[in-house]
């Protein structure tokens, strides 16, 4: 495929949008995070969903934006790894996503209802958990799945060329055009060129150089990145730096992202930056600090955008299919995550009051709150009508 110049992009992405998101159900959820606010808004659903304490939420907490993040020592954790809805808000809005993933993963691996409703109790276990021990290590308290512990390992051992390998397509510090990156005019270069000098920017590519800081960071090589999926259409980046020093050269890979008002609802009276990306830095350091350590913003041609260093150890969790065993497991371990993330913003009184609003939400004999269990149900049936429909116009568009 030839790459696609800046005029040629926005058409192409959001055909590229709408084929991944025809590729599986669980697909359409990733992909529609906001028709998945407009459903829960629907007047019956609003109304079972408890207002929890106002915090920063992931805002689109599905099973892809969990995964191992490295900080700056190269130690990793698994915690959120994309903040682009994040706001204060909810906490039930991330609990119902979650659990909306998994059961959308359930159904993808054939298992029966029974296990979707073992998944949710999990899931509130595993969240609860993580309230009494908010600073504990996830591999303490909870058993990791399969899923889980192979990316681990992979992630630990990780190297430049790994990374370099799997993103570049090959070990040397260059960008290869073709299907996933794209060529940028003269004016994208050159602002992607101030980007990386842009203070703020180089602080955080030299805070994670552990071989001197008498080098300065320099853009070697740049392009668009035809990256992600609800995204598809914004301004996203990949930008090789060189670390030039007197006794050896090292490099950096960079994603620039463009960040935008976001589509979660945010609680009453909330106080968040104006900017966008700054909205996005500031929820990263409250929900995933090893990611929010290795970000920075600055603005690009009148965009917002956020720019992060990544890292070998920087891995998706791949769990679209389940064992019945494995699915269990995975709900509460990722509920575990999750909540450690949330609980870490509360003092303990306000920890122990959500929890008490949760634990009051059971009934019919499920350890999950009923609210959790209809708010999923019923989101799970409109997006399998609504991925049905949007097969049928993706087809018809073809």
């Amino acid at each position: 495929m030839k790459p696609f110049a800046p005029a040629e992009r926005v058409p192409y992405l959001h055909a590229r949008r709408d084929l991944k998101m025809a590729r599986s159900a669980h697909a359409y959820v990733w992909g529609n995070t906001a028709r998945f606010y407009e459903w829960l808004e629907d007047s019956r659903l609003a109304r079972i969903v408890p207002e929890g304490p106002a915090i920063w939420i992931c805002g689109d907490c599905h099973l892809g934006n969990l995964g191992p993040l490295a900080d700056s020592d190269g130690n990793v954790a698994i915690q959120i790894r994309d903040l682009d809805q994040a706001v204060i808000g909810n906490p039930a809005h991330d609990l119902i996503r979650l659990g909306l993933s998994l059961a959308t993963a359930a159904r993808g691996s054939d298992l029966p209802g029974v296990i979707t409703a073992r998944m949710l109790e999990e899931m509130i276990a595993g969240y609860a958990e993580a309230f009494s021990h908010p600073d504990q290590d996830e591999r303490e308290a909870q058993q990791e799945p399969d899923a889980v512990r192979t990316v681990r390992r992979r992630a630990l051992n990780r190297k430049w060329r790994h990374l370099a390998k799997e993103r570049l397509e090959a070990i040397e510090p260059c960008i290869p055009l073709g299907k996933r990156f794209w060529p940028l005019d003269e004016k994208e270069y050159a602002a992607l060129r101030d980007v990386v000098i842009h203070p703020p920017v180089s602080a955080m590519i030299l805070s994670l150089d552990h071989r001197g800081k008498e080098r300065a960071p320099v853009m070697a090589d740049a392009a668009y990145w035809m990256k992600g999926c609800s995204s598809l259409g914004l301004l996203r980046f990949a930008a090789v730096v060189t670390l030039e020093g007197k006794k050896r050269t090292d490099h950096a890979l960079v994603d620039l992202k463009e960040a935008v008002q976001p589509v979660a609802p945010i609680a009453s009276g909330a106080c968040m930056p104006d900017d966008p990306a700054e909205r996005v830095l500031a929820a990263a350091r409250a929900l995933s600090p090893h990611l929010g350590e290795r970000m920075a913003t600055a603005r690009m041609l009148g965009h917002s955008i956020f720019v992060r260093e990544l890292m070998p150890q920087d891995l998706k969790i791949e769990a679209e299919q389940f064992s019945r065993g494995e699915a269990l497991k995975a709900a509460r371990y990722l509920a575990f995550v999750v909540g450690k993330a949330h609980a870490r913003q509360m003092d303990k009184a306000t920890r122990r009051a959500w929890l008490t609003t949760l634990r009051n939400g059971r009934s019919n004999g499920m350890d999950a709150p009923s609210w959790l269990w209809r708010a999923v149900v019923a989101l799970a049936a409109r997006h399998e009508a609504g991925y049905l429909d949007h097969c049928r116009i993706y087809a018809l568009a073809r």
